[in-house]
């Protein structure tokens, strides 16, 4: 369980476009994915354990939305999906995650490096 890119870059304010696709055959509500990109000073392993109650919002709790700066929606085998954003100002490293739960502690991480 990983993402084929472990890292990724961008210059500050770049604009990004990021497709997530889920290859796996098992049904979404047992193995589903997505991609959260995590703000610079984010506890992941806090949200991921406090996103678990949170199935109705991607397993991403209310209380940590703020904490998030732009993800997918958990997407079954075969589906897909593209989000376009703004690559954040500051530079240095912005951690992204798989929320379903387990998929983090299992390596469905990586990180996007901000250059200038």
């Amino acid at each position: 369980m990983k993402f084929n890119l472990e890292k990724l870059e961008a210059q500050s304010r770049q604009r990004v476009e990021v497709t997530l696709k889920n290859v796996g055959t098992m049904p979404k509500e047992s193995m589903g994915h997505n991609w959260c990109l995590l703000t610079k000073d984010a506890d992941a392993m806090k949200i991921m354990e406090a996103g678990f109650a949170s199935a109705s919002n991607d397993y991403i709790s209310p209380e940590d939305e703020d904490q998030v700066i732009t993800r997918t929606k958990i997407i079954g085998p075969g589906e897909s999906e593209t989000i376009t954003f703004t690559a954040p100002e500051a530079t240095g490293s912005y951690e992204y995650v798989c929320t379903f739960p387990g998929h983090f502690m299992a390596g469905m991480k990586g990180v996007l490096e901000i250059s200038e």
